[in-house]
């Protein structure tokens, strides 16, 4: 296993993420392959588990809580979130919701605690001096009882820097997207140079974007066979992220033990990608896009009557053309009515002067449709509450 020092401590570099895992006919974790697959890890040197208060509707905090109370706890990291980016919909009080984790979990502190989610729209609460959510988890840092505090995001770059900006002496590391697609598609490159460059260690989620790079094309997969023929697919992602030396951990949200199996061979050594291996990823990366080719010069927002952010649809609609998903779609979900995209009156101002020739209006009209098209955060919120209402036999 690969390990990283970091705050003293020795991490591996695989992280075991607690969002997918096996499961029941009836949607319920499968706790006897979660213990399996735990044990697997932490024989073969994985030793940071990561989870959150609404994964599996609540029961990953407990399943992996019981789980893990098997082996000596300075044994193995535990990560959980503070669900902040819900408040508004939820109420969610940050001390209620930290003793919760901690009794779900069965234990005294956590060793590393996170800020889930700071994005566009969530940020104003995690700042929100009211709420005295940062102010709070900085006092259980203090107390012991948080090892290590630092943050998630799904936030463009802008948003990134501002949090930072606040409160980045107080983060120790951070958590967003980042994999060979998203280091253009979502900028997840100008993320990781950003953090780089603030001394913020970082953690990654979605390494192969939740198993979409673990099967490519029949061409494509040909083409890396050919370089690499013993690495599988997935292990491509990997491979990519061990050439970026920021990369202090990666958070894999394993189903199977097949999976597990696979990825522990992977970070058993590392092996990174050569000058002309990235190339050819990220060359395989630009053909799987299909995406507008908005430059993000931002001249289309010069003339718009509405005053829109068009760049950003734009690279929302590419992100979501994709893979539809509502982590792309959040930073949208609550803008006001006329700050969204079916505000656009289709005048064609923003086309006319386009210099990509861009059919702005039919962009975003077809990114409403889009977005009309999945569960809201509130919907999802909803659900996740019913199944561990369901799952407590509440």
């Amino acid at each position: 296993m690969i390990y990283n020092t970091v705050n003293n401590e020795k991490l591996s570099l695989l992280g075991f993420g607690t969002m997918r895992l096996p499961t029941n006919d009836d949607g319920s974790i499968n706790e006897e392959q979660t213990k399996a697959m735990t044990r697997y890890a932490i024989e073969h040197g994985v030793n940071y588990f990561d989870t959150a208060y609404p994964y599996h509707g609540g029961d990953s905090e407990r399943v992996m809580g019981r789980v893990l109370s098997e082996y000596p706890r300075d044994s193995y990291y535990l990560a959980t979130k503070y669900p902040g980016h819900q408040i508004l919909s939820n109420g969610y009080n940050p001390a209620e919701i930290f003793e919760e984790q901690l009794q779900k979990c069965g234990v005294e502190y956590f060793d590393y605690y996170l800020l889930h989610n700071v994005y566009e729209k969530s940020i104003e609460t995690y700042l929100d001096p009211r709420w005295g959510i940062i102010d709070y988890f900085k006092e259980q840092k203090r107390l012991g009882r948080i090892k290590h505090l630092g943050f998630s995001t799904h936030a463009q770059t802008e948003c990134l820097k501002e949090f930072l900006d606040a409160y980045g002496d107080d983060m120790e590391f951070c958590q967003i997207q980042l994999n060979y697609l998203d280091w253009t598609l979502q900028d997840a490159k100008a993320k990781y140079d950003l953090l780089t460059e603030r001394n913020i260690p970082v953690w990654v989620m979605e390494p192969v974007r939740g198993g979409r790079l673990a099967k490519l094309s029949d061409e494509d997969e040909t083409l890396l066979k050919t370089v690499r023929p013993e690495e599988t697919i997935a292990a491509w992602s990997f491979r990519f992220l061990q050439g970026l030396p920021n990369v202090k951990m990666v958070l894999s949200g394993m189903s199977n033990m097949e999976q597990m199996q696979d990825n522990i061979k992977t970070f058993t050594t590392s092996d990174p990608l050569s000058k002309e291996e990235l190339d050819l990823i990220l060359e395989i990366a630009e053909g799987m896009k299909d995406s507008v080719p908005c430059t993000g010069c931002r001249y289309c927002t010069e003339g718009c009557p509405m005053s829109l952010d068009i760049p950003m649809f734009l690279s929302t609609y590419n992100e979501m053309r994709f893979s539809p998903n509502i982590n792309s779609a959040m930073r949208i979900e609550f803008m006001k009515e006329n700050e969204k995209p079916s505000a656009c009156i289709g005048c064609g101002k923003c086309t006319r002067v386009c210099p990509q020739n861009i059919n702005i209006p039919e962009a975003l009209t077809d990114l409403t449709k889009i977005l009309n098209e999945l569960p809201s955060w509130a919907e999802i919120s909803r659900q996740r509450e019913e199944a561990a209402r369901k799952n407590n036999g509440g």
